[in-house]
C-alpha cells in the first residue's frame, strides 16, 4: 500500500510540475522579450499591430516590445541575451549562419524590403541614377543594418564599389527625414511613413530604387520576391519554447490576414496614435503605397530565401565563402499549424 501511495505521490508531483511548465510555456501570458529595429516604421507594423488588435493576448502571450535604432541593434540584443525574439530582416539569419550561429525565421511579415533609395532635394538634379552615387555620402538606418546591405548590393550591381562611397547612419523617422531633407547625405535609404512625409514636403527629390512593390524589387534584384521583415530567434530558444514560437507565429499570421481584409484607413486607425503623428492622412497614404509589401500568409518562399542568399553572397565575402543550408535558416511549420 505504501508503495502504491509513493508511486501516486510521485505521479502527482510530476503532474503538477508538468502542468506548471505547460502553463508557463503554452498557457496564459507566456513572457516574450521582442526587439524591433525601428518600431514606428511600416516595415515592422505587424509586430505592433498584433498587440493593438489583442492577438498576442489571445494567444496567451505577454509580449514586451523593445524599440531599438535599426535591425543591427535588435540583432545585438538577441545575441547579447536581452531579447528572446527579433522583429528584423531575414538576411540576418543567413549572415549569422555564415558565422556558425543558428538563427531561425519562423514567420514572414514582408515579401518585399519596403525601403526606398532617394536623393536629397539638393542633389536631385545631379544624381539621376545609382551610378551617380560614386563618391557621395549615403545614409542607412544603422551601421551593419539590412538597409546598408541592400544599399551595398544596389551599388555593386551598378558598378559602384562599396569603398567608393561614404556610409553614415541616419536612423529612422525624424532623424532620417532631417538628414535627407537638409542635404546631410546625398541620398538615403528610407522606410515609410518617413519617406512619404519627406516626399510630400520635397516633391522634387529623385527615387533611385523603390523596394516597396514587386516591380521595384524585380528591377533592382531580378526577383519576384525578396522576404524581408520576419520574426527570428535562436534555434535553441525555438526548440525550448515551441509553444511560444507557435503562438507568436499565429498572432502575426492573424494580423497579416486582418490587414489583408481591411483598408489602409482602417489599419491606420488601429495603429498607435504616436505612429500616425499629426497628419493621419499622410500615414494612410504611406500605408496605401506600402500594402503590396506585406505577406498575405506569413509563409517564407524558398525562392525568395534563395534570392536573399544570392544577393548577400554578392556583397559579403563571409556569406560567399560559407556553406549554408538555407532550409535551416527558416521554418514554416508554425505558420501552417492551426
Amino acid at each position: 500500500m505504501e508503495k502504491v501511495r509513493g508511486v501516486a505521490l510521485v505521479l502527482a508531483i510530476t503532474l503538477v510540475i508538468s502542468c506548471g511548465r505547460r502553463d508557463r510555456e503554452a498557457g496564459h501570458l507566456a513572457d516574450v522579450r521582442l526587439a524591433v529595429g525601428g518600431q514606428n516604421q511600416l516595415i515592422y507594423l505587424p509586430t505592433t499591430l498584433a498587440r493593438e488588435l489583442g492577438f498576442y493576448h489571445d494567444e496567451g502571450l505577454n509580449v514586451e516590445i523593445e524599440d531599438l535604432q535599426g535591425g543591427a541593434k535588435a540583432l545585438q540584443a538577441l545575441i547579447g541575451g536581452s531579447a528572446d525574439v527579433v522583429s528584423g530582416f531575414y538576411d540576418h539569419t543567413i549572415q549569422m549562419a555564415a558565422e556558425g550561429r543558428e538563427l531561425v525565421a519562423f514567420v514572414t511579415m514582408l515579401r518585399f524590403p519596403g525601403l526606398v533609395l532617394v536623393t536629397s532635394p539638393q542633389q536631385a538634379a545631379t544624381i539621376t541614377k545609382i551610378e551617380d552615387l560614386k563618391g557621395r555620402i549615403l545614409g542607412v538606418t544603422a551601421a551593419g543594418s539590412s538597409s546598408q546591405m541592400l544599399l551595398t548590393s544596389l551599388l555593386q550591381q551598378h558598378g559602384v564599389a562599396g569603398d567608393a562611397v561614404s556610409i553614415t547612419a541616419i536612423g529612422t523617422s525624424a532623424t532620417a527625414i532631417a538628414a535627407v531633407e537638409r542635404g546631410k547625405v546625398d541620398a538615403g535609404m528610407m522606410a515609410d511613413p518617413a519617406f512619404t512625409l519627406m516626399l510630400r514636403r520635397n516633391p522634387g527629390v529623385r527615387v533611385l530604387a523603390d523596394l516597396r512593390q514587386g516591380e521595384g524589387v524585380a528591377a533592382a534584384f531580378g526577383s519576384t520576391t525578396y522576404p524581408a521583415a520576419v520574426l527570428y530567434a535562436r534555434g535553441e530558444w525555438i526548440r525550448a519554447h515551441r509553444e511560444t514560437a507557435g503562438r507568436l507565429a499565429r498572432a502575426i499570421r492573424r494580423t497579416l490576414e486582418w490587414m489583408k481584409g481591411h483598408t489602409p484607413r482602417e489599419i491606420a486607425d488601429r495603429a498607435p496614435a504616436a505612429f500616425r503623428g499629426d497628419d493621419p492622412d499622410l500615414y494612410v497614404e504611406a500605408l496605401k503605397n506600402s500594402m503590396p509589401m506585406y505577406s498575405p500568409d506569413g509563409m517564407m518562399d524558398a525562392s525568395g530565401a534563395e534570392a536573399v542568399h544570392t544577393l548577400l553572397a554578392q556583397s559579403m565575402e563571409k556569406v560567399r565563402r560559407a556553406t549554408i543550408d538555407l532550409s535551416k535558416t527558416y521554418t514554416n511549420e508554425f505558420v501552417t499549424a492551426r
